[in-house]
């Protein structure tokens, strides 16, 4: 049994081809996306992070005896969404977080979910999204109901938990694991279009921002810096590079572990 950043790979068959998901995590400063992102993959819990920095993960998970491929985007909005192409270009599936004790975080993700609601009926694709209430450990401080989340979460058709990153690796897991398995419900109906990144070579001329065109103002598209649109390399393609982490600023010592170029993770 091989291993990569941590997690055991399933030992399959030959032609057991692991399901490539792309997701994205979504959400106010402080709501915990970091943290939830590392309990996810490491089970440890860091309470310190740089909130301007975005990485993305790359872990290989089994769901249901199946191999997964699960690629994770830690995003970095300030406090809406800002140059919102780069993850919804990118993404399968949105894992939208707000913290139960902030009543600020709860009604920022009201607007990452009208913006996926607005991408899905303009690609005439479902995007699956799920809402999490983090903190739940802070819960005498809870400044949100928990049917306050269900309503929101009811109100977009989404999926809805409250966890705690601090407290509870399993149910973690299970939220991780559950977005994976809405793609493979989503994928039933329609086959999954070949995720996207973006290279600074070229601008989009042609590419009128989301926002524009159904006026939410919070989130803009970075027209300063040239862009287009390219397919995300292949893992042969990719240059395999090994790093230190630099971002949880944490006592114990951060392990060294072999990354695709352009992917972080501890």
């Amino acid at each position: 049994m091989s291993s990569v950043f941590g997690k055991p790979r399933a030992s399959s068959g030959l032609h057991s081809v692991p399901l490539e998901v792309n997701l994205a995590i979504l959400g106010r400063r402080g709501a915990g996306k970091s943290a939830l992102t590392v309990k996810f993959l490491t089970k440890r819990f860091i309470s310190e992070y740089d909130p301007n920095l975005e990485d993305t993960y790359s872990s290989e998970e089994t769901v249901d005896h199946q191999p997964v491929h699960l690629r994770v985007m830690d995003t970095a909005d300030l406090d809406t969404p800002r140059n919102c192409e780069r993850y919804l270009n990118w993404a399968h599936a949105f894992l939208v977080v707000y913290s139960v004790d902030s009543r600020d975080s709860f009604e920022g993700s009201s607007s990452y979910l009208e913006l996926l609601a607005l991408h899905a009926k303009e690609t005439q694709r479902g995007y699956p999204a799920l809402l999490l209430g983090n903190k739940l450990d802070m819960a005498q401080y809870r400044q949100v109901t928990k049917a306050e989340g269900a309503a929101l979460a009811g109100r977009f058709g989404c999926l809805f938990f409250e966890v705690s990153a601090c407290l509870d690796f399993e149910h973690v897991q299970h939220v991780f694991h559950e977005a994976v398995r809405e793609v493979r419900r989503e994928l039933d109906k329609s086959p999954l279009a070949r995720p996207l990144f973006i290279s600074e070579e070229k601008a989009l001329s042609h590419q009128t921002p989301l926002t524009a065109r159904h006026g939410l103002a919070s989130c803009t598209f970075n027209t300063l810096s040239t862009a287009s649109l390219k397919e995300m390399p292949t893992v042969a393609q990719a240059k395999l590079v090994t790093v230190k982490s630099s971002r949880a600023q944490s006592k114990r010592k951060a392990p060294t572990l072999t990354l695709l170029k352009g992917f972080k993770i501890f």
